[in-house]
């Protein structure tokens, strides 16, 4: 059985991720922050499908938590071919000069700080340099890190953008070493990321700006993670895939 950590799989992106790799036959590791009733629940949608899931509590911006997680995969599952890191956070919207300090670290430590200690653990295990059987790894980043997210949160854009960076170079990095890395930059997507940067009306605000004239399900963007990690991307690496109908 192939085994995929989705890591913020408890909710939105990471949700849809994980259902879509249950039913695609993958064990999965649900990783979660705080709501273990929510992990738990995607777990037991797995399970009513006929998959494999486990939960695993662990916040991604602490290394041993990172290395934790992957011990609960390899113990409960097996060994590890697949990641999906999602977990991240954009802190309350607003003016970067009017932005907590703590915040903002906090936002770039788990979405670029943590997202590398996630990949430093995949590749040591995936890796066929350190005798792994290779592997499939899709980061998610945003359309922020392009657009910069002016008057909302360009610490959160700033640290997709590095998302982006590792992306690229990493996956020259290890491409001879049987591992794909490549990243899906979502648009305006349905999830209540929004309502938790304290701008629940941002999705229908923001539809408008969209080319194809609407926001997009979290399904959406799990098809294209799921096409990535997939053999028919065998030749793709260090790509990423926009999925914001067209903006």
């Amino acid at each position: 059985m192939s085994v995929m950590i989705v890591t913020g799989g408890s909710r939105g992106i990471g949700a849809a991720v994980a259902r879509a790799a249950g039913l695609a036959g993958y064990g999965v590791v649900v990783n979660y922050l705080r709501d273990a009733e929510a992990a738990g629940s995607i777990c037991a949608d797995i399970a009513s499908d006929g998959g494999r899931a486990v939960a695993c509590q662990g916040d991604m911006a602490v290394v041993d938590d990172v290395a934790a997680l992957f011990e609960t995969a390899e113990r409960d599952l097996g060994p590890v071919t697949a990641m999906v890191n999602n977990a991240g956070a954009t802190g309350l919207a607003g003016r970067l000069d009017e932005a907590d300090p703590d915040m903002i670290r906090q936002v770039v430590d788990l979405n670029l700080t943590g997202l590398i200690y996630c990949l430093r653990a995949a590749v040591q295990r995936m890796s066929t340099r350190h005798g792994g059987q290779g592997g499939a790894i899709v980061n998610i980043s945003s359309r922020a890190a392009e657009l910069g997210s002016a008057g909302d949160y360009v610490w959160y854009a700033a640290s997709k953008a590095g998302v982006e960076t590792v992306t690229h170079g990493l996956a020259q990095e290890v491409a001879q070493e049987g591992i794909r890395i490549n990243a899906v930059a979502p648009g305006i997507i349905e999830t209540d990321i929004h309502a938790a940067a304290g701008d629940p009306g941002r999705v229908d605000r923001m539809a408008a700006t969209v080319p194809m004239g609407r926001a997009a399900p979290p399904e959406e963007v799990a098809d294209a993670v799921m096409y990535l990690l997939s053999g028919r991307a065998s030749y793709i690496t260090g790509a990423v895939l926009n999925v914001s109908g067209g903006r």
